[in-house]
């Protein structure tokens, strides 16, 4: 087993290479690293929020106004539906979650539930549909979203959210944000190196759902004063020039079937304004609504509010178009962004926002590199005073595994957290422990009388089961930090992780080599910590 075998010597070569190229970019100044040639590794670690400062934001996902939507929607369907199918009713209500109709004549109930029923979707779980329609005394017909469907709506909104709050939080530049699920329907966000949390909050919290509605014409402005509305008409805060709107519920067709929104000039007035442009489906609906609307107004309305309402003069067959306003070069590109980036499903609820300052975060990397510098220090001078030279080479394994860590963290751009310096420390002492058993048991099988080449053998290969044993454990309980934890429990379970598989190779191949080497060089009559 100490065989001093030509693999293990270019493995160890090629590991200590790996570490101090892709640990030595975090300990030269950046004015030298930009002067590097370009092929030459430059990532530095990835500092997290407690160590660079920045930013951390805990949202919440507004799941019952979600839900309160998806019931609307689903009010207006029923009223389509059953106009389509030539079918009479009244009572078309919603209250707490079912919404119920009754139909004029008894010999139509079971077809306008059968038209109904044709509302529905699959459910994930591939059995039964999401809405369940169920007829009444009295010519009712009640509908109702099944609970497995208000989950699925709910979790796809919150996992919908997170991927519109990367893609916002990335067109602002801002460096690896983690962004992360907690419990049923929150987010974490933590923005390493922002210190400012409400510029973020102004790009995330800003919920971008974009439509465009027709204006109901046959609305009066004494009618919209008193807030009554025809059935299928909603009234909807305006512009500048008109303070309020009666529109078709019904979207013509909304901001998901984007695929491009820019911020560009008006042609003939030099405004800023919002360019954008649909895909094929988005298209042919715009193209279809706007010429058979000729004459008639079409609103279009961000987050509830109305930008503007102009007339269609000639239908949009081109699938693009400008949106027009008050805006300025700031506004237009900020709205342009959160187009592109997707409307948020749901109204985000700010639950908590704290700042981490530079200066702390600073303070922390000087306290974890004191913590690992003493830590360090005194593994070192225990091993060495416990065993000699054989704990010269164990001190000499744990700076290998050091740089092999720092190295990997750097090429795979992991963060770094103030509790993983902490898992770093912790990795050092089980990798001193491995050393402590080998050697160990190299002294009980010396005393059992055994030559040096056979008890240092011997020493390495019974204890290697001790030692997968205590790693396999650490790997277990870094994988089940690492699935259920957040945040600061990640990073440490993460840097614990990376521990074990270099403190295996550290603990294992490098003093194999080093001990190998020594018996080579100096062919001793008696080992050194006999």
């Amino acid at each position: 087993m100490l065989s001093l075998s030509r693999w293990k010597i270019i493995l160890v070569t090629l590991s200590v290479i790996f570490g101090i190229v892709f640990t030595l970019p975090n300990l030269l100044p950046q004015k030298t690293l930009d002067a590097l040639p370009g092929w030459v590794p430059k990532q530095k670690l990835n500092l997290g929020l407690d160590l660079q400062g920045g930013s951390y934001l805990l949202y919440e996902v507004d799941t019952a106004q979600l839900r309160k939507e998806r019931l609307d929607n689903l009010v207006e369907d029923v009223r389509n539906t059953l106009r389509t199918a030539g079918i009479d009713f009244n009572g078309l209500a919603q209250a707490n979650g079912v919404i119920g109709v009754r139909i004029d004549d008894a010999s139509k109930v079971n077809a306008a539930a059968a038209e109904l029923r044709k509302l529905g979707s699959p459910l994930p779980s591939g059995v039964g549909t999401d809405v369940n329609v169920s007829t009444k005394a009295d010519q009712r017909i009640e509908l109702t979203f099944s609970p497995e469907a208000a989950r699925a709506d709910a979790s796809k909104a919150v996992d919908q959210s997170i991927e519109t709050i990367r893609r916002r939080i990335d067109s602002l530049g801002t460096k690896e944000p983690t962004i992360t699920r907690q419990g049923a329907d929150r987010i974490v966000i933590q923005a390493a190196g922002e210190s400012d949390p409400e510029r973020l909050k102004a790009v995330i919290g800003k919920t971008a759902k974009l439509t465009f509605q027709m204006v109901d014409e046959t609305v009066t402005q004494e009618e919209m004063a008193s807030g009554r509305m025809p059935p299928g008409t909603v009234l909807v805060a305006g512009d500048d020039i008109q303070p309020y709107y009666a529109l078709k519920k019904r979207a013509v067709v909304s901001g998901e079937e984007l695929v491009d929104a820019q911020q560009a000039f008006d042609g003939q007035s030099g405004r800023p304004v919002v360019s954008f442009r649909f895909n094929g489906s988005g298209a042919r609906k715009f193209g279809d609504a706007t010429a058979r609307n000729l004459g008639k107004r079409f609103a279009i309305v961000l987050d509830n509010k109305v930008i503007s309402a102009p007339t269609i003069q000639t239908p949009i067959l081109g699938g693009s178009g400008q949106i027009t306003g008050n805006f300025t070069v700031e506004s237009a590109s900020e709205l342009s962004l959160l187009l592109r980036s997707g409307a948020l499903p749901a109204q985000l609820n700010i639950e908590e926002q704290r700042t981490v300052g530079a200066e702390l975060g600073a303070d922390a990397v000087k306290a974890g590199a004191i913590s690992l510098a003493i830590g360090a220090a005194a593994m070192f001078v225990f091993i060495i005073l416990a065993y000699g030279l054989f704990g010269v080479f164990a001190a000499i394994a744990l700076v290998a595994n050091v740089l092999l860590i720092v190295g990997i963290m750097s090429f795979s751009q992991a963060t770094l957290t103030f509790p993983g310096i902490a898992g770093l420390i912790l990795t050092l002492a089980v990798a001193v422990d491995a050393n402590v058993l080998i050697y160990e048991r190299m002294r009980d099988e010396a005393a059992a009388g055994k030559s040096p080449m056979s008890a240092a053998d011997t020493g390495y290969r019974l204890a290697l089961v001790s030692i997968l044993d205590a790693n396999i454990t650490s790997l277990i309980s870094a994988g089940i930090m690492f699935s259920f934890g957040s945040g600061p429990v990640k990073g440490f379970a993460w840097t614990l992780a990376i521990g074990v598989f270099t403190s295996l190779f550290t603990a294992i191949i490098i003093t194999q080599v080093l001990i190998g080497w020594w018996f080579k060089v100096a062919k001793p009559k008696k080992l050194p910590i006999a």
